[in-house]
C-alpha cells in the first residue's frame, strides 16, 4: 500500500473513532441528563410544602404559652420554650390547646365559691368539680385556705343520699347503716320517682371517700352521692318598710290588663321555699295546703313570705295571679343569715308538690347540677307540672346553675325599672324569659313589708303569670305554656333571643291573649278589677282544691315534652 493511501486509511479510522466516540458521549449525556432530572423532581415540592408546615404550626404552637404554669392534672408544670424551627415530629401535645381553661367555664363554681370579683376560689376535686385558680395565685391573695370552707358550702359534710332498696324496713336500712359506720337520718319511698331513697351521715370519723365506696359497694345500695347544698336566690333586702309603694312590676308584666282576663282561679301553685306567713293580709285564703319538709319548728321567713306575695298578694299590694293556691313547702331554713336545703330535702319537696295536686312548682333557689335532683324533675315534667325557677344570682361569671338549668325547667332573669338585666343575675343560653326582681316591694313577717332583689321574685312572678294561662286553658300542656311565654315576651337587649333575657321580657296581657280560652276552666269576669268577693267560696267547693292535670296521651307525648323543652339551640 502506499503512503498515501495509508494516511487516507488512517484517517477514516480516526474520523470513525470520534463519532464512535461523540455519539457514546450524546447517549451517555441524555441518560444522566435524565438521571439528574428524576433526582431532581422530589425536591421541586419541597419550597411550597415548607410554608404550609410553618404557617400550620405557627398558629398551635404561641409564644406566648412557653414557659406559663398551667394547671393539668395533677398539678402545675412547665412548659419549655419551643423554637420556631422545630421539626413537624416534634409537636407539641395536642392537649395544649385545652390547658388553660378559663375560670369562667371550668370548673363550675356557684356563688359562694367567687371571690369579691366573681372568679373562682380554689376547691377540692370532692363532688367532682375541679379547682379553680392556681394554688400558687390564690395563695398571693391570701385564699390558701379557702378550700375547706368552699367545699363545705358545696354540700352537707360527711352526708350522703342513697338510693337503697325498697324491700328494707326501716330497722333492716338501720343495719345497712351500722355495717358502714353510718347513721341513718331518714328514708322514704318517693312515688314521683318509685324508688325509696335514704338520707345517711358518717358516725364513725372515718374518711369519707373510703366510707363512700364502701357503701356504694353494698349490694342493697342502687345509687349514692353527696347532699348538695341549696341556697334562695334573693339579695339582702332593705328591712320592713309599711305603707303602699308603687309597684312598677305590675306595669312591666301589663298585669292590669291580663286581670280583666284571668286571675290565676283554680290554679295550685307549689312553692319550695323557706317557711311562709300565711296571716298575713296579702295571703289572707291564698295558702291551700302547708307541708314542712324540714320536719322544723321554724317559724315565717322573708324570702318565703315574699315569694309567696309576688304570686298571689291581694291587699295592698298586687301579685301576678292573686286568685291562685298555694302549696306551702317548706324546704329551707336553719341559718341565722339565710335559709339552705339539701339534695334530699328538695327531692321530699317535688315528690309532695307531684303528689298533692300543683300544677306549677316555684323554684326560687339554686345549687350544682344533682343527679337525684335531675331525675326528680324529669319525673316530674312527665306528669305534665309547669317547674319554673330562678337563673341565678351568681353574677355574669357564673356557670350554670341548677335546677333553672335543666332543659324541662323555665328559666328566669331579672330585670330593673329601666328594664336592664340585673347586675347579679346569671346568663346562659338557658334563660327563658325575664321579669322584674330590682327593687321588688312584697309583704314581710308580721304584717309587715320589704324591698328585695333578686332571680326568686323574677321567677315568682312567672309562675303567677303562668297561673294565669292555665286558668285560661286548664288543658294547656308545659311545652306550649312555654312557648306561649316566649312568643309573647317584650324583647329587650339585643334583637331575638340572647343569653341575659332569653326571649324577653314576660308580657302577662300578650300571653293570655294568645292562649284561647277553655270553656270548661272558670274564667274570670272581665271587669279590669282584681276583686276576691268569689275566691273563697270557689276555694271551699269540694273537690275544687285543684285542677286535675290532664294526663298525657302517649309515650311519645311525654318524650316530646322533655325534648321538646331543652332550650332553643344558640
Amino acid at each position: 500500500m502506499t503512503r498515501k493511501s495509508e494516511s487516507w486509511v488512517r484517517a477514516g479510522a480516526y474520523v470513525s473513532s470520534v463519532g464512535a466516540v461523540l455519539l457514546l458521549t450524546a447517549c451517555l449525556g441524555a441518560e444522566v441528563a435524565q438521571a439528574q432530572a428524576i433526582m431532581r423532581t422530589p425536591t421541586i415540592s419541597v419550597p411550597s410544602r415548607t410554608p404550609t408546615i410553618s404557617s400550620s404550626i405557627a398558629p398551635r404552637v404561641s409564644p406566648g404559652v412557653a414557659a406559663r404554669a398551667v394547671s393539668v392534672g395533677r398539678g402545675p408544670r412547665t412548659i419549655a420554650a419551643i423554637p420556631r424551627t422545630t421539626p413537624l415530629r416534634m409537636r407539641t401535645t395536642p392537649v395544649l390547646p385545652y390547658a388553660r381553661y378559663s375560670p369562667n367555664l371550668y370548673p363550675a363554681c356557684t356563688a359562694p365559691y367567687r371571690d369579691a370579683g366573681g372568679e373562682c376560689l380554689a376547691q377540692s376535686n370532692a363532688g367532682g368539680e375541679g379547682g379553680g385558680k392556681s394554688g400558687k395565685k390564690s395563695a398571693g391573695k391570701g385564699r390558701g385556705n379557702t378550700t375547706p370552707a368552699a367545699v363545705n358550702l358545696r354540700s352537707f359534710a360527711n352526708e350522703f343520699v342513697a338510693e337503697i332498696d325498697s324491700a328494707l324496713s326501716p330497722a333492716e336500712a338501720d343495719e345497712l347503716a351500722r355495717r358502714h359506720g353510718l347513721t341513718r337520718v331518714a328514708s322514704e319511698n318517693f312515688p314521683l320517682i318509685g324508688a325509696t331513697f335514704g338520707l345517711f351521715r358518717i358516725s364513725d370519723g372515718r374518711p369519707y371517700e373510703t366510707v363512700r365506696r364502701e357503701f356504694a359497694a353494698d349490694g342493697s345500695v342502687r345509687s349514692l352521692q353527696t347532699n348538695f347544698r341549696y341556697v334562695l336566690q334573693d339579695q339582702t333586702s332593705s328591712g320592713s318598710t309599711e305603707g303602699d309603694p308603687a309597684q312598677y312590676a305590675l306595669t312591666k308584666l301589663r298585669l292590669p290588663q291580663a286581670h280583666t282576663l284571668a286571675h290565676g282561679a283554680n290554679v295550685t301553685i307549689a312553692v319550695i321555699d323557706s317557711g311562709i306567713d300565711a296571716s298575713h293580709p296579702e295571703l289572707a285564703n291564698s295558702i291551700a295546703d302547708n307541708f314542712d319538709a324540714l320536719g322544723s319548728a321554724e317559724g315565717p321567713h322573708i324570702h318565703g313570705t315574699g315569694i309567696a306575695g309576688a304570686i298571689v298578694a291581694h291587699a295592698r299590694l298586687m301579685g301576678s295571679a292573686p286568685e291562685a293556691r298555694i302549696i306551702a313547702i317548706h324546704a329551707f331554713g336553719g341559718t341565722a343569715g339565710g335559709a339552705e336545703s339539701s339534695s334530699y330535702i328538695i327531692l321530699r319537696s317535688l315528690n309532695h308538690a307531684a303528689e298533692h295536686g300543683a300544677q306549677i312548682v316555684n323554684m326560687s333557689f339554686a345549687g350544682p347540677k344533682d343527679a337525684v335532683i335531675e331525675r326528680a324533675i324529669a319525673a316530674t315534667a312527665a306528669r305534665g307540672l309547669v317547674l319554673i325557677a330562678a337563673a341565678g344570682n351568681a353574677g355574669a361569671k357564673s356557670p350554670p346553675l341548677y335546677p333553672a338549668a335543666n332543659p324541662n325547667v323555665i328559666a328566669v332573669s331579672a330585670t330593673d325599672q329601666q328594664d336592664r338585666l340585673f347586675t347579679a343575675s346569671n346568663r346562659g343560653n338557658y334563660i327563658a324569659v325575664a321579669a322584674p326582681g330590682v327593687d321588688i316591694f312584697l309583704p314581710a313577717p308580721d304584717g309587715k313589708y320589704q324591698m328585695t332583689s333578686g332571680t326568686s321574685f323574677s321567677a315568682a312572678y312567672v309562675s303567677g303569670v303562668a297561673a294565669l294561662l292555665l286558668e285560661r286553658n286548664h288543658a294547656l300542656k308545659p311545652e306550649a305554656l312555654r312557648m306561649t311565654l316566649a312568643k309573647t315576651a317584650r324583647d329587650l337587649g339585643s334583637p331575638g333571643r340572647d343569653d341575659l333575657f332569653g326571649d324577653g321580657e314576660a308580657d302577662a296581657f300578650a300571653a293570655v291573649m294568645a292562649v284561647p280560652p277553655d270553656s270548661a276552666t272558670p274564667v274570670a269576669a272581665a271587669s279590669g278589677t282584681t276583686k276576691r268577693e268569689d275566691a273563697g267560696k270557689r276555694r271551699d267547693e269540694p273537690g275544687s282544691r285543684a285542677i286535675e292535670q290532664p294526663s298525657l296521651s302517649s309515650t311519645d307525648e311525654k318524650s316530646a315534652i322533655s325534648q321538646a323543652d331543652r332550650p332553643a339551640t344558640r
